[in-house]
């Protein structure tokens, strides 16, 4: 089982990435996957979520109207559009997935995330 993201990299504040990461090894449209970040001094939070049908989503406040998680189970990717970059939204951010084939967007942000793949580096600049 393996999830391997993509995408990182420096941009200026104001700017967009998008990030992606595909799965392997496991039934993935069985799975809900979700973003995490991790800033330097800072704990680790969760940024998005998507359910395994992709119906339902999560979002943190602090990233709401500017990132869109969306997924494509025929080729086993999730990807996170990040518009509108701050500085603040500087970390390494990691995916992660658990068997989850519920519906119920509240339930996403509680979810035990227990595969983990590598995490990728974006930096926004001021």
């Amino acid at each position: 089982v393996q999830l391997q993201a993509s995408g990182g990299g420096l941009v200026q504040a104001g700017g967009s990435l998008r990030l992606s990461c595909a799965g392997s090894g496991l039934t993935f449209s069985r799975y809900a996957l979700a973003w995490f970040r991790q800033a330097p001094g800072k704990e680790r939070e969760i940024v998005a979520a998507i359910s395994s049908s992709g119906v339902s989503t999560y979002y943190a406040d602090s990233v709401k109207g500017r990132f869109t998680f969306s997924r494509d189970n025929a080729k086993n990717t999730v990807y996170l559009q990040m518009n509108s970059l701050k500085p603040e939204d500087t970390a390494i951010y990691s995916c992660a997935a658990t068997y989850y084939t519920g519906t119920d967007g509240r339930a996403l942000k509680f979810l035990k995330y227990d595969v983990w793949g590598q995490g990728t580096q974006v930096t926004v600049s001021s």
